[in-house]
């Protein structure tokens, strides 16, 4: 995650609202759906699980540098994979709709 040059570290700049909103409309706008044979179950688990492990890492560098918007941006980041990853069934969390967006008991 690259931090921008006009950032603050300790609350979220309009530059920095705008700017995620726009990487996010991009990202949504050239989404298309795979087809089922092109996904490896096991090495998509894999990836959400290294990509959680390393925004959560990162997020704690940006938190020792005290620039708290990007670590919270990373820690959503981590969760975010965490999350999808659970959703999807790449991870076995249960029913544990606390911690992820699942059905609960």
């Amino acid at each position: 995650m690259q931090e921008c040059a006009e950032s603050s570290r300790d609350h979220v700049t309009p530059h920095q609202l705008a700017r995620y909103f726009d990487v996010t409309r991009r990202a949504l706008a050239k989404v298309k759906i795979a087809a089922p044979s092109r996904l490896n179950i096991d090495a998509a688990a894999k990836d959400f699980l290294d990509m959680a492990t390393r925004y959560f890492e990162d997020a704690k560098f940006f938190e020792k540098q005290g620039n708290v918007v990007t670590a919270f941006a990373a820690l959503n980041y981590a969760h975010g994979w965490l999350d999808a990853g659970a959703r999807l069934g790449l991870f076995d969390v249960g029913k544990d709709n606390v911690l992820f967006t699942v059905d609960g008991p």
